[in-house]
């Protein structure tokens, strides 16, 4: 099973990642982590880079990068990972299609769409974390590391809207569900944390990782 979890910065995701890598390892289910890239490409990373920084560039060049990475991503790190237990990705295609719509000013969900259509591996959950950016922003200024175009207020309330319709024009592309929850107060990440270790229950006692990614 992959798990993906998506949202703004400063939306938990970080939070509920290693809360659930720690539940996970208290029971027993050998759940692993990956990220939203996988910087095996050169040339990938280095327009990847620039892309995080804020810079739109050739859009033909960036969407071709982020294919490459994500194809790499996919055979290298989360099908092998996948072949040994579930899968968490802190960010996946949501994400990086918000911060293409983002910059390059065009809907998300052609975006989305596009990505869709170039992984044969496809999260079976998707938690969109619908934090109010109010409150992801007063955590982001807590934080030691320089801030990210993304991070900025009015990035990121454009960001939230963006995710919304990403989370829609996935599950109209691909039929998979995506779970939308705030994580803002210990009750909501105990929801969260639940409903996520339901899902790597269930998807430990009903198929094999290799069956399901295969689908």
């Amino acid at each position: 099973m992959l798990l993906v979890l998506e949202g703004i910065a400063g939306a938990g995701k970080s939070t509920l990642r290693d809360r659930l890598l720690a539940e996970a390892h208290a029971e027993g289910i050998p759940l692993s982590h990956v990220g939203q890239f996988s910087w095996l490409s050169h040339s990938a990373t280095r327009t990847l880079i620039r892309l995080r920084a804020g810079h739109a560039g050739d859009p033909e060049e960036v969407v071709e990068a982020i294919r490459r990475d994500l194809a790499l991503h996919v055979r290298f790190n989360i099908a092998p990972a996948l072949s040994s237990g579930p899968v968490l990705a802190d960010r996946f295609i949501l994400s990086t299609a918000c911060l293409l719509a983002l910059l390059q000013r065009k809907p998300v969900d052609q975006y989305v769409e596009h990505l869709a259509e170039q992984t044969r591996v496809r999260p079976q959950m998707t938690v969109l974390l619908t934090t109010d950016p109010g409150t992801c922003h007063a955590r982001v200024a807590e934080r030691a590391t320089a801030r990210r175009f993304t991070e900025h207020p009015e990035a990121a309330v454009q960001l939230a809207d963006m995710y919304a319709d990403a989370a829609s024009a996935w599950m109209r592309s691909t039929g998979m569900p995506v779970l939308e929850h705030p994580c803002a107060t210990p009750t909501d990440l105990n929801a969260l944390a639940n409903a996520c270790m339901e899902h790597l229950r269930a998807a430990g006692s009903r198929t094999s990782p290799t069956t399901e990614a295969s689908r």
